[in-house]
């Protein structure tokens, strides 16, 4: 086990210099180290006089100061698992993939790993202090992987799936994000015309002298209500959402109303009940075919469900397995999963090839999911547009009935 103090790295810096090597020419690069010292230090090591050395500076907006995302460790993964295939021993693969991180926090935590690992920690319990980024199967089957003496393939096979799940959930966040986006700039495009362009119509139309159809007169109206309450109606709008977020957060009975709500909407409900099919097989896919046992494959697979409906259902047949039933009649009692995903479980318990049964369940709904959101996307485009239509155009019908009707009338 590593000691207190080596659990963590020193942090460290990039510096950009500019000197002359042995043969006195004129070279520029970068470095790490800890402090200006130490980088002075590393470069006369390597022959350099550096006569310029400063601390790289980069814009808080930049990428590099951009936060760890799940696809930036997928990537991590795939690089280490690539070079371990290629006879790169695990330290040295860590310091490549360090020198080319592009994100500081990202370098940060692959040197911390290479730190503890060169303390005497195994990779398993290194990436077990970073559970905001390896969670509880990540670590258990690397440590199944250090134990099998087969590190680079339970590395290849977590790439795999740490790749697989990011597909998933780029397919599902583009079904949300899509149809949500195009109706919030209707709605922003509807409110600057109630704000900025009704009310210059609305002094055009105080000089005809007429009345005004009941239709422009409803859209003048909600105009100057807009006018008057449009900044409430904002802050009202961002305290929801941070309300909503806080309360998903804070609250289980909440988070779990909304998880069984969202699985009801038409359309999307489906892609999410497939996704989540799709996500429980591809875990426990993975994690059965690395030879971890079937109730403990169920724990980690109702960890990564991703719903409460399905977490509460890998539960209730992890509970069966360990009485004794089989997986395919412990998952047709919950009732939750489809009549094709139970049969091709039976035959892969049959047959002694479950893993590969379940990764062929996973590729199915997989496959299902880059379908319906592809059919979304063709089939809200027109809905959205009429969407559009009837808020733009209803807005644009009203301040023109006027006009409409004093032509009629000079006519």
């Amino acid at each position: 086990m590593a000691t207190a103090a080596a659990k963590k790295a020193p942090k460290r810096f990039t510096f950009v210099w500019q000197g002359k090597d042995k043969s006195g020419n004129i070279s520029k690069g970068k470095i790490d180290a800890e402090n200006l010292a130490a980088a002075k230090a590393l470069l006369r090591k390597q022959g350099i006089n550096p006569n310029k050395l400063a601390k790289e500076r980069v814009s808080v907006f930049s990428s590099k100061h951009k936060p760890i995302k799940s696809i930036d460790i997928a990537f991590f993964i795939r690089q280490e698992a690539t070079m371990m295939k290629a006879g790169v021993p695990l330290m040295q693969g860590l310091e490549i993939v360090a020198e080319g991180a592009e994100k500081v926090k990202l370098k940060e935590m692959i040197l911390e790993l290479k730190n503890d690992v060169n303390s005497g920690s195994d990779f398993s319990q290194a990436l077990a202090r970073h559970p905001e980024h390896f969670d509880d199967l990540v670590c258990s089957l690397v440590h199944a992987g250090e134990q099998s003496g087969a590190l680079e393939t339970m590395l290849d096979r977590i790439a795999t799936y740490k790749e697989k799940v990011e597909s998933l959930r780029k397919k599902i966040k583009k079904a949300l994000t899509y149809p949500i986006a195009v109706i919030v700039v209707g709605v922003i495009v509807s409110a600057i015309l109630l704000v900025k362009v009704v009310p210059q119509f609305e002094s055009v139309f105080s000089s005809f002298g007429a009345d005004l159809p009941v239709f422009t007169k409803w859209v003048i109206g909600l105009s100057e209500w807009a006018q008057e309450w449009w900044f409430v109606v904002l802050l009202a709008a961002l305290a929801a959402g941070i309300a909503f977020s806080k309360a998903r957060s804070k609250s289980q009975k909440f988070s779990d109303f909304v998880d069984r709500a969202v699985l009801r909407i038409p359309i999307i409900g489906q892609i999410l009940h497939k996704a989540a099919i799709a996500r429980f097989s591809r875990t426990l896919a993975t994690t059965f075919a690395a030879g971890v046992p079937l109730v403990e494959a169920l724990d980690s697979a109702a960890g990564a469900a991703g719903n409460v409906v399905y977490e509460n259902a890998i539960i209730q047949i992890r509970n069966g397995v360990s009485t004794g039933q089989s997986l395919q009649s412990a998952t047709n009692m919950t009732g939750v999963f489809p009549t094709m995903a139970v049969q091709m479980i039976a035959i892969g318990e049959e047959a002694g090839s479950l893993d590969m049964m379940l990764d062929k369940v996973a590729s199915f709904y997989e496959e299902e999911v880059d379908n319906a959101v592809d059919n979304l996307s063709s089939l809200i485009e027109p809905l959205i547009m009429a969407v559009l239509g009837v808020l733009v155009g209803g807005l644009v019908i009203a301040m023109y009935l006027p006009i409409f009707q004093l032509g009629q009338v000079v006519g």
